[in-house]
């Protein structure tokens, strides 16, 4: 009976367990659709902040703040814009993430004092919104031509007498008030200095002008700002339908776009942006790392100290050192090489250029290799990057050049300075020693040479203790002459 008992008892408490157990099952499913669909009602607004030149790493940051937009399915992406400019490719690669978005993206231009200048105008028009702050400007939109400019900022006003003569009508370099044309602006429109100029500057003329014809902006202030390098404030672009809103901070943004209505994907979108939560994505390490390295300078050195740290290690197995600073180099180089526009001509003029200076050292070429490796090294460097605004500064290429000019001139005289030297090790080591002579002999007899007692053979007589040369080595016998 009591162990019928024991068996009851514990079936009673499995019974009790199992009770308690559903409705916390039942409460955690409540607790989990409630957290579910409080996420859900946390409409956000991504934030999004460029404060410097476009390029490689802005494009990267923004790319993929937008996708990360898409993925937390905001309702608008702002992109807080304060640029002087930048790269076009990397200028492009942002307006077709944008235009390719399935979420509205609105270019801010913030805080006061901010520009969106160059590329920053493009970027603007090719958003969903346009938006400014007061005591902002945008414009100065020129294209710089292959081999001008200075490298990131990527465009230039124009800059001759007759623009200078506009220029000091209106300090804005608009021409007139509010950027109205003036009688002395009423000609031939800007067309390039040459063919390439005319290319370059009517490409982008017609890549802005689609941009405001998509939104249905200002497309003649916009070719303006090409050609001529016009700018607008803030105030001046809303009133001329260059941006459609003019706010003092994101939160007065978000109030003012509520309800309007954006074309995303062809489809007409409305706006719902009141009480968004504002979600501020920053660059994270590798955006800040690319920012870095995708400098053309950092990565040029990157790119060859890699390539001699591996050379280095090859021929000194084992020093370890070199090749862990060349390989760590070439990877970041690499990092970088892959967003660059990379000159894959440049670079194999680069590679050759070091071989050579290197083979110089070993081959008896009397310097040919060593000047035609300096000169294509120097025509590598010059052109490694496939991007008329993207260029090594020519202190560095130079200086760099002079080093390993200097480097192979050094080994090279090394190495011939050694042929001359008296061999150290090996039967030719012994050629030219004296020795002390063990014994007397005329035709052969013992002697001390090199810490160590030899068999020698001389053509004259030798007296013991005297001193004596070697002058021959057959195998285990020297040839001796003595002393007087």
């Amino acid at each position: 009976m009591s162990v019928e008992r024991q068996t009851g008892r514990r079936s009673g408490r499995r019974r009790g367990l199992r009770m308690l157990l559903w409705p916390l099952l039942v409460l955690a499913g409540i607790a989990w659709l409630l957290v579910a669909q409080a996420q859900e009602d946390r409409r956000q607004a991504v934030l999004l902040t460029v404060q410097d030149a476009i390029g490689p790493a802005t494009a990267d940051y923004v790319i993929r703040g937008i996708e990360t937009a898409e993925a937390r399915q905001a309702e608008l992406v702002v992109l807080q814009l304060d640029t002087p400019g930048g790269l076009d490719s990397s200028m492009r690669s942002i307006i077709q993430a944008i235009l390719g978005a399935d979420v509205p993206v609105a270019t801010y231009v913030h805080p006061a004092g901010a520009r969106a200048a160059s590329a920053g105008t493009y970027i603007l028009y090719g958003s969903h919104i346009a938006a400014m702050t007061p005591s902002t400007n945008l414009g100065s939109a020129t294209p710089v031509q292959i081999g001008g400019g200075d490298g990131l900022p990527g465009m230039t006003p124009p800059d001759d007498e007759d623009d200078k003569a506009n220029g000091e009508e209106d300090a804005g370099g608009n021409g007139g008030e509010n950027g109205e044309k003036t009688d002395s602006e009423d000609k031939e429109p800007r067309r390039g200095e040459d063919a390439m100029g005319r290319k370059v500057l009517e490409d982008a003329v017609s890549y802005i002008r689609g941009l405001a014809e998509r939104y249905d902006r200002n497309a003649d202030w916009a070719e303006d700002a090409v050609r001529e390098g016009y700018n607008l404030t803030a105030s001046e672009a809303l009133e001329r339908n260059v941006i459609e809103f003019v706010a003092e901070n994101v939160t007065d943004l978000l109030e003012q776009v509520d309800g309007h209505e954006v074309t995303v994907d062809g489809a007409t979108h409305e706006l719902d942006t009141e009480g968004l939560e504002v979600f501020q994505l920053d660059p994270d390490w590798r955006s800040e790392l690319l920012s870095v390295i995708t400098n053309p300078n950092i990565a040029y050195i990157l790119l060859l100290v890699g390539i001699y740290g591996i050379i280095f290690e090859l021929a000194n197995p084992g020093a370890i050192v070199p090749g862990t600073i060349g390989a760590i180099s070439l990877i970041l180089a690499f990092f970088a090489l892959q967003v660059m526009p990379l000159n894959y001509a440049g670079l194999a003029l680069i590679l050759l250029g070091i071989i050579f200076m290197i083979a110089e050292a070993f081959v008896p070429s009397f310097g040919a290799l060593g000047i035609g490796g300096l000169i294509a090294f120097t025509t590598g460097s010059i052109m490694l990057w496939d991007d008329p605004n993207l260029n090594v500064a020519l202190p560095l290429i130079v200086g760099v050049a002079v080093v390993i000019a200097a480097f192979s001139i050094w080994v090279l005289g090394r190495l011939l300075g050694l042929r001359h030297r008296k061999p150290a090790t090996g039967h030719e080591e012994m050629i030219g020693m004296v020795g002390t002579a063990k014994e007397d002999f005329d035709r052969s007899g013992r002697v001390w040479v090199h810490s160590e007692l030899w068999t020698a053979d001389t053509d004259r007589r030798v007296h013991a203790g005297q001193k004596v040369r070697v002058v021959g080595i057959d195998g285990l016998r020297l040839t001796v002459e003595p002393i007087e």
